[in-house]
């Protein structure tokens, strides 16, 4: 009877090995996990402006693919970017936003900001400059649960039909841009 319950932790451990390995087999990749909400609607939501909060936006406008700014260009998808001015690797994406904007006029960024005082949220956009199309407000967290959004920055790509056709969590780097987001612009 000894022998066979010393024989169980060496059981749990080959059980533990067999799944790593079919997981490492698998090729996927840790840092993209699935999400539910890829090719589907984008949840609903209403944000306020950060800047003026009469005005709104809200998912049924970006369906519609309503415009909100001055310019007359169709835009055919919304890359949205939760973020926060306490977020560091937020900052170091920040960049990269600029860049998108210049590179693709059909594209419209919205930034929503995600639990973060008014004060500090305009003073980080103040200094490090906005490159956003709408920065929206999420003071109580309630959009970025509708997302599933686990930790910031998490970024989604969104087609002209409102579906989610792209996440990433965690900060955005050139290669990213490159290598996935791109491809679907």
């Amino acid at each position: 009877m000894k022998k066979s319950i010393l024989l169980i932790p060496l059981i749990i451990l080959l059980a533990i090995c067999i799944f790593t390995l079919i997981y490492l087999i698998s090729g996927k990749d840790p840092n993209k996990p699935p999400s539910a909400l890829l090719n589907k609607d984008i949840p609903k939501f209403i944000t306020k402006s950060l800047y003026d909060s009469n005005i709104t936006l809200s998912s049924d406008n970006i369906k519609r693919n309503v415009i909100l700014d001055t310019e007359n260009v169709e835009r055919k998808y919304t890359l949205i970017n939760f973020f926060a001015s306490w977020c560091t690797p937020c900052k170091i994406e920040h960049p990269l936003f600029f860049k998108l904007s210049k590179e693709y006029d059909n594209l419209f960024i919205l930034g929503i900001n995600h639990k973060d005082s008014y004060s500090d949220a305009t003073k980080y956009l103040n200094e490090e400059g906005n490159p956003y199309n709408f920065v929206g407000v999420d003071s109580d967290g309630l959009i970025a649960l509708e997302f599933g959004v686990f930790g910031l920055p998490e970024t989604f790509l969104i087609n002209k039909k409102g579906k989610i056709i792209f996440k990433f969590m965690g900060p955005l780097t050139k290669e990213i841009i490159n290598n996935d987001i791109k491809p679907l612009l």
